[in-house]
């Protein structure tokens, strides 16, 4: 039956949909001849190609850049929806496509080189000769030792480091599901994700490098397997990667009969090689989970051929990249942007690949700009975080490096003007294009950017809909918010496309609920024009038809580009005998974006001398649960929290505290005199300039 929206005069709080956003149009930006002159996509035509009279078919040509073990029927199935399947009755392997296919022509070629953290050790290079053998080999020893087959699954816990590839596509050549947990995830983090996923085998290491010191990660196995065990999974194999040949970096003891070493049973395998299974195209190809508004979290699934079809035409259309390229992202595979955007799409395209161990700021801050320069990187991919990092601790450091960018990316979280300029004309030297893009875990690619050779660039800016993407922006009421009307609204997508996840691993009511439920039409219907995609952004559009995206509109924070649950980080804080109440809000933050900052109510009887053991032991838990990504900026103990008469904990409220922003109307609240004492012990005595303060930040958590 078709939803009913609310009405006309219901009362809805305050979201980022009513709020009007005032921002100065910036000046576009062109991309140089030169870079025009070499671009994979130069014809304006695929405006057209992809435009709506041409969806799905427009689809079809960014799988036409992979080798199909046997070729679709259908290129959209939407019988089931909003769970669409891509390119059905095709047959294909992400292995075959990213390292096989590639060996004819390019089998001496770089496919990944490997940056140490400490600059004591050379770079790495892994052809793709290397590359398929080593491959191979592993994926006969996952076969044969762990006796995997094509819809297992298997959790990775590894740093950034050439073997955690080659163990992803050792698992795809396979047909098994890989589940990568990025490497600064507590041990709790992993269990939790590998009992969800009911993977029978953990894949991590002894240690790695960050910031200097060699960090011991067998601990957090060891954690990892046992709250697998309390969640109901039991690992039956642990395998760890050796960060230095014939050392140990851990101190644990192995427990026998569970934990291995892969280098001493990798000989076994020498030389052997594992013809890649083809997978129908809508086989699952990995899990990565992510923090939702809840306090589990959710394991994206993701397909094969939609999937792979999908990052490769974004790697090749809109990162640029040829197999001449030297590429390197800076992300950690254990995200998305890494899976996406280091893996699969560049070595899909033949690229070469770079991976980096450690800090950019490791040793100084001109180590990103030596690597570039050694290494002769040409196109550059970051966060604004990072950037932000790097243009505080050296303004003028790329200046004294000799590299050349011809393209940059930015991604994860919305960068300021004033620091995309810096990133373009002091980074990328004015020569680089540069694509500000926007997207999320649930969507595989790109979602809005330039197109760097056809569209002009614009501060602060992710640009126009991808080609073949269709992006709206709704008010609470389900009405579209016109471009150049200077209102903010939701962001949504009106299409499926191929690298949409599929599910929620082993949750399909929750993937309806929080991704389509909120706008569909009619839920009885088949087609894709009633279900637009909820991606809980907030974001205006100019009149040019570019969209700027003002963060989230969900009790997510974005902390340096990883997405962090409030739930999660508050369910932590309640696993404190002594906390009553736990709420958790972003606060702004001149490097990370936004950071967490935890508002605590104590129980009953708890004196003040116990308090700074209280404020240790929810420090501790958080970096614990979830790791030191979560760690908050303070926690504040509070005698109360302002609630709404039916008892909702107002985080608006509270994170207006926090940021120095007008707190609004509080007098419907339940405890209204509560918000001044709170105020007194966030602020001081002494009443603060206030500001209106980021739009993300008015909404959040305004619907509780």
């Amino acid at each position: 039956m078709a939803r009913t929206l609310p009405k006309q005069n219901a009362v809805v709080e305050t979201s980022a949909a009513q709020i009007a956003v005032h921002w100065r149009e910036e000046e576009y930006y062109y991309p140089s001849a030169k870079f025009v002159g070499q671009s994979n996509l130069s014809d304006p035509d695929i405006n057209e190609r992809f435009s709506e009279k041409n969806f799905p078919e427009c689809f079809r040509e960014y799988a036409d850049l992979l080798s199909w073990d046997k070729y679709w029927d259908t290129t959209l199935d939407t019988s089931d929806p909003p769970f669409w399947k891509w390119f059905v009755g095709g047959k294909i392997n992400a292995s075959y496509n990213c390292v096989d296919r590639h060996l004819d022509k390019y089998k001496n070629k770089a496919a990944i080189i490997f940056v140490p953290e400490p600059e004591s050790e050379a770079p790495v290079s892994l052809t793709y000769r290397e590359l398929y053998v080593r491959v191979n080999e592993f994926a006969a020893l996952l076969r044969d030792f762990c006796g995997l087959k094509s819809g297992d699954r298997v959790t990775i816990h590894m740093p950034m480091i050439p073997e955690l590839p080659v163990t992803m596509l050792a698992c795809a050549r396979l047909g098994v599901i890989h589940s990568v947990v990025f490497g600064g995830f507590s041990g709790e983090a992993c269990g939790l994700r590998a009992a969800d996923s009911g993977s029978k085998v953990l894949i991590t290491m002894d240690g790695y490098y960050r910031n200097g010191k060699l960090l011991d990660h067998k601990a957090a196995a060891d954690i990892a397997i046992e709250t697998a065990k309390q969640a109901g999974t039991v690992v039956e194999k642990a395998l760890f990667w050796r960060r230095h040949a014939d050392q140990n970096a851990s101190t644990s003891p192995f427990v026998e009969g569970r934990d291995f070493w892969v280098d001493e049973i990798l000989p076994r395998y020498s030389g052997e090689i594992v013809p890649p299974v083809p997978m129908d195209a809508e086989a699952p190809l990995f899990l990565m989970y992510t923090s939702g508004s809840t306090g589990k979290p959710k394991g994206c699934q993701h397909r094969t051929g939609g999937y792979l079809a999908y990052v490769t035409g974004c790697s090749k259309y809109i990162q640029d990249i040829h197999p001449e390229d030297v590429y390197w992202c800076m992300a950690d595979i254990g995200w998305i942007t890494g899976h996406s955007f280091i893996v699969y799409g560049p070595l899909a395209l033949a690229a070469t690949s770079v991976i980096y161990e450690g800090v950019p700021t490791y040793p100084d801050a001109g180590r990103v700009w030596r690597i570039a320069e050694r290494l002769d990187v040409n196109i550059f991919h970051t966060s604004p975080t990072a950037i932000r990092m790097l243009r505080k601790s050296g303004h003028d450091e790329p200046t004294k490096y000799n590299y050349h960018f011809k393209h940059m990316t930015t991604v994860g979280e919305p960068i300021e003007p004033e620091v995309w300029r810096w990133y373009y004309e002091t980074v990328g030297k004015g020569e680089a294009v540069i694509v500000d893009t926007w997207w999320q875990t649930e969507n595989g690619g790109f979602l809005c950017t330039t197109k760097p050779a056809l569209d002009p660039m614009k501060p602060g800016s992710a640009g126009p809909g991808m080609p073949g993407i269709y992006p709206t922006i709704l008010d609470e009421m389900g009405e579209e918010v016109h471009a150049g009307s200077g209102k903010a609204g939701n962001i949504c997508i009106r299409n499926p496309w191929p690298g949409i996840m599929q599910t929620i691993w082993g949750d399909r009511d929750r993937f309806v609920t929080q991704y389509y439920a909120k706008y569909c039409k009619d839920t009885n219907s088949k087609n894709w024009q009633d279900w637009p995609y909820f991606a809980a952004d907030g974001a205006v559009q100019a009149v040019d038809g570019y969209f700027r995206i003002l963060g989230r509109v969900d009790d997510v924070i974005n902390v340096a580009g990883h997405r962090l649950g409030t739930k999660e980080i508050e369910s932590a804080c309640l696993t404190v005998p002594e906390v009553a109440e736990a709420a958790v809000v972003p606060v702004v933050d001149e490097i990370k974006g936004r950071v967490p900052e935890v508002y605590i109510v104590l129980q009953p009887d708890i004196l003040p001398p116990q308090h700074q053991e209280i404020l240790a032991k929810v420090n501790h838990v958080i970096e614990t649960m979830i790791g030191k990504i979560a760690r908050p900026r303070r926690i504040l103990i509070v005698p109360d929290m302002p609630k709404t008469r039916s008892g909702k904990l107002m985080r608006r409220i509270l994170a207006a505290l926090s940021n120095n922003m007008n707190t609004g109307d509080i007098t419907t609240l339940a405890n209204p005199d509560v918000v001044e004492s709170v105020r007194v012990m966030v602020q001081g005595k002494e009443v603060v300039a206030l500001t209106d303060g980021p739009e993300d930040l008015k909404a959040f958590g305004s619907v509780d």
